[in-house]
C-alpha cells in the first residue's frame, strides 16, 4: 500500500486550546502532519486520510517538541474560533 505525509503549518493569532490535547496553546505558527494512504483498485489516485498530528511544545523544560494526534475537526473548530476573534 502507498502511503504519504503532508506536512502544512498554521498560524494562530490567539491563543487557542484543542480538546484532545487538554491545555491551552500560545499563538503562533504550528505544523500539522496528515498521514494518507492510497485507496487501491481505483483507476485514479486517491488517499485516504489516516492521522491527523500537531507538533506542540513539551510540557518539558527542555524546549522540546511532541507530536499529538488530533481530530481534524477539532483543528478547524480551533481555526473558525481564531479567525472569529479577529
Amino acid at each position: 500500500m502507498t502511503s504519504r505525509s503532508r506536512r502544512e503549518t498554521i498560524v494562530f493569532k490567539h491563543p487557542f486550546k484543542i480538546k484532545s490535547i487538554g491545555r491551552d496553546l500560545a499563538a503562533g505558527s504550528y505544523e500539522i502532519v496528515t498521514d494518507e494512504d492510497m485507496i487501491d483498485g481505483l483507476s485514479f489516485a486517491s488517499f485516504r486520510r489516516t492521522s491527523t498530528m500537531m507538533m506542540v511544545p513539551a510540557l518539558s523544560p527542555r524546549g522540546s517538541m511532541e507530536m499529538i494526534a488530533i481530530e481534524p475537526s477539532e483543528l478547524s473548530v480551533a481555526q473558525d474560533e481564531d479567525a472569529a476573534r479577529g
